[in-house]
């Protein structure tokens, strides 16, 4: 690639001084990949800490003004006042909600999806990185068990992947109910479980959809029983039911094979939310949790979670696309050129029109390093679960909530309350040495550990097991 040739500042039009290639723009370039380039291959990520809105104010001050501050100060404040302030959610340490642990590659390569300003939206655009996107997807749903026919997209995160697959399935309910002249509800619903992630009840406000739950078993499963006693009950108001493949508070796999039966049967929508427990399909070891998932017709999974790539980026994969780009596809005269192809348009699959391609980041990993590889980092972090496990197990005062499904695990340390645990949380974080928050389990207070980075040791477990004193 030629390199365009720079021009000089002076005399210049001033309203292209942010866009050419001058000596100014050439030095922002170089000192913003410098820093990214040193970050990215931090030894030592640092942990950090969220600061106080007046301290940040303080030391921040006024970045945003007529003049500009020139590069380096700019960048100079964010290395050194704002990046600290934000966790490091890579960092070994960080061990508490969903972590994050992309990949060195992926990490690089996000830098050129945005330096190569590709539009994502549309085949016609974008068809290079379409077609790369749609190369991982297809290794998804095939290992997912889906029909080679299987299609989908990348999307922001899991929240807009469920409310697009049940934006699908609710407008596919309303296709067929019209094709058969049955009268549409007057209220729709979606069955899930009570332990179903918080992004189901959103997307059934949003949707303006009822949210109907049933019960768990003593194994804090969804079964299959308990969704035909749902069913029974509402009949033809309910357009999707939705199983969950990996909770996030415990990890739990729900009985993902009897739910896909029981909406089978009754001619339902099967949405499987996998964001983060789905990626463990990948070890030979974790598949058997997950049969019946090559029944569902959706699926999202989330690899800025357990595929190590960047946020933000999650992968919606539909049984057959007909129906997504049915309900999908917007329509305008300005994007017929668009829409009246038959090309593969991302922008026709999810709630989306604009987008980046999100998906390219785990495409270049998985083409650097293979797909053995994630099976052995997957099935790496279930291992040392299992080894927490058994490490907790051994330890007076430690009791074990649940057995890991995969790699979440869930203990108490008897005779703390809530404010013990914060105590010994915020102490933690003050020392940098983990970020391990509370959760709660049936209205008691314990804590939980989230195991994604193959960089967090047994040993680093081990000496934050040792601080539960």
């Amino acid at each position: 690639m030629t390199r365009a040739p720079e021009l000089p500042s002076s005399g210049l039009d001033t309203a292209a001084r942010m866009h050419a290639i001058t000596p100014q723009t050439t030095a922002v370039v170089d000192q913003v990949l410098e820093y990214a380039r040193r970050r990215a291959l931090y030894s030592d990520v640092p942990l950090d800490r969220a600061m106080r809105l007046a301290d940040l104010r303080r030391l921040a001050g006024d970045s945003i003004r007529p003049d500009g501050m020139g590069s380096e100060r700019a960048l100079a404040l964010f290395e050194h006042v704002l990046a600290p302030a934000c966790l490091s959610t890579d960092h070994p340490g960080y061990l508490s909600f969903i972590p994050s642990a992309p990949s060195k590659a992926a990490l690089a390569f996000d830098v050129v999806v945005s330096a190569s300003a590709i539009y994502g939206g549309s085949w016609m655009e974008g068809s290079g990185a379409v077609f790369a996107e749609n190369e991982v997807l297809r290794w998804l749903a095939g290992e997912f068990g889906l029909p080679a026919s299987a299609g989908g997209v990348f999307v922001q995160g899991g929240t807009i992947g469920n409310l697009s697959a049940l934006v699908t399935a609710r407008d596919h309910a309303r296709r067929r109910a019209a094709d058969t002249e049955r009268p549409a509800p007057a209220r729709w619903a979606v069955v899930c479980s009570a332990e179903a992630h918080s992004s189901i009840a959103s997307a059934a406000a949003v949707m303006d959809v009822d949210v109907l739950t049933a019960a768990v078993g003593d194994d804090g499963k969804l079964h299959g029983a308990a969704v035909r006693a749902v069913l029974d009950d509402h009949g033809d108001r309910v357009f999707a039911v939705v199983a969950t493949a990996g909770t996030t508070n415990f990890g739990i796999v729900d009985d993902i094979a009897s739910i896909a039966d029981a909406a089978k049967d009754a001619g339902v929508w099967f949405h499987v939310d996998g964001a983060y427990g789905l990626a463990a399909m990948l070890s030979p070891a974790s598949r058997p949790l997950f049969a019946g998932v090559e029944q569902a017709d959706s699926v999202i999974v989330d690899p800025h979670k357990w595929l190590f790539a960047p946020f933000d980026a999650c992968a919606l994969i539909y049984r057959d696309p007909v129906p997504a780009i049915q309900a999908h596809t917007q329509k305008a005269e300005y994007l017929d050129t668009l829409t009246d192809s038959l090309d593969w348009n991302p922008s026709d699959l999810a709630i989306q029109l604009t987008r980046r391609a999100r998906g390219l980041p785990l495409w270049f990993s998985l083409a650097v390093h293979g797909t053995e590889q994630y099976r052995t980092t997957i099935a790496d972090a279930v291992s040392r679960a299992k080894r927490l496990a058994d490490d907790i197990r051994r330890r007076p005062g430690l009791t074990l909530v649940r057995e890991p499904d995969l790699s979440v695990v869930v203990f108490r340390r008897e005779g703390w309350s809530l404010a013990d645990y914060e105590a010994w949380s915020d102490r933690l974080l003050d020392e940098q040495r983990a970020f391990v928050v509370p959760s709660s389990h049936r209205g008691e207070p314990v804590l939980r550990i989230a195991l994604i980075s193959p960089l967090t040791t047994d040993e680093l477990l081990g000496e934050i097991l040792d601080s539960l004193v």
